[in-house]
């Protein structure tokens, strides 16, 4: 089926209408914003709740097994860059994310400022100029594991994404973000 040229966000509609029935839940507009937009996250919580800070839990480079390389569209073996996140404003968690890298597709800068510091994704690919498309992989409703019961202190349902950065037609990084059910209502 072809859409119309005027109709690219339909199957984001979509998506986000089949979670609601399939779980009777409506989501706030805050909600639906942060699941389908195609920009940065980082901007969004700026704006919503004053400059965000972030805090890495987990960063390592290591080799791609099948999967993770298939995340990112490299082979198998190639330096993936891991990153573990959390989104906060003043101590608040807001959103957990994690992200996959090939380290070939970055510069040594944004390589350096994703290795050694705690700069959002968004706020580097801004810093660097890096023209970028995201595109929307999957909209989800998820339970919680033992990570993000930590973190959010609840047992509640997860609303979640995942997405690829693209640029120059290759992926730059595939990122999933994850927040409480209950979250920007």
């Amino acid at each position: 089926m072809t859409l119309d040229k005027n109709e690219a966000n339909r199957s984001l509609i979509e998506k986000v209408e089949q979670l609601e029935a399939k779980y009777n839940e409506e989501f706030s507009n805050t909600q639906k914003i942060l699941l389908t937009t195609d920009g940065s996250i980082t901007a969004i919580l700026d704006v919503l709740f004053g400059k965000i800070t972030l805090t890495t839990l987990d960063q390592h480079v290591e080799a791609a097994d099948e999967y993770h390389a298939g995340l990112v569209n490299v082979d198998a073996g190639e330096e993936i860059n891991f990153r573990e996140v959390i989104m906060h404003r003043q101590g608040r968690p807001l959103i957990y994310a994690i992200s996959h890298i090939p380290l070939k597709r970055c510069t040594k800068d944004v390589c350096t400022d994703l290795l050694s510091a705690d700069i959002p994704i968004g706020r580097i690919l801004k810093n660097y100029h890096i023209e970028s498309r995201r595109e929307i992989n999957n909209i989800f409703i998820e339970k919680p594991n033992d990570t993000l019961r930590e973190i959010f202190k609840t047992d509640e349902d997860m609303l979640a994404r995942d997405y690829v950065i693209i640029n120059n037609d290759k992926i730059l990084m595939w990122i999933k973000e994850v927040f409480p059910i209950s979250y920007f209502r």
